[in-house]
């Protein structure tokens, strides 16, 4: 199943690289996904860095198409709160309607996925559930 990779794990591999095994092997096996939130999200520091091979990369990825259902990502926000997962933003939400819409696992480090994860039932990639 390809996994759709946030922007926490593109930093932390970027930075320390703690996490680069997981993301060494999703790239080996051609399974990473991105779309336009999570490339919105890198690629303007990377820009200003001049990291251009970085963002001609990061570009080559397969995307996701967005397709966002805005009844549905407030559907998912209610549930949240009536669950008490306060503060998911709203891009994490389209990025998690993303996922689902497109039958894809979530890689990331960031605990708003984990919540995700329990109130909506996110399928997220390795350990991170």
């Amino acid at each position: 199943m390809e996994v759709l990779v946030d922007t926490s794990v593109w930093i932390d591999y970027f930075r320390s690289g703690d996490n680069s095994k997981d993301l060494d092997y999703l790239i080996d096996e051609n399974l990473i996904l991105t779309n336009d939130i999570i490339l919105a999200e890198l690629i303007p520091y990377l820009k200003i860095k001049r990291q251009t091979k970085v963002i001609k990369l990061l570009n080559e990825i397969n995307r996701t198409p967005l397709s966002i259902h805005w009844e549905g990502l407030i559907e998912y926000q209610v549930k949240c709160l009536r669950q008490g997962a306060n503060g998911v933003g709203i891009p994490d939400l389209i990025i998690a309607q993303n996922a689902t819409q497109n039958s894809c696992k979530v890689y990331s480090l960031d605990k708003h996925f984990r919540l995700l994860n329990q109130v909506l039932k996110v399928e997220l990639y390795g350990s991170q559930g």
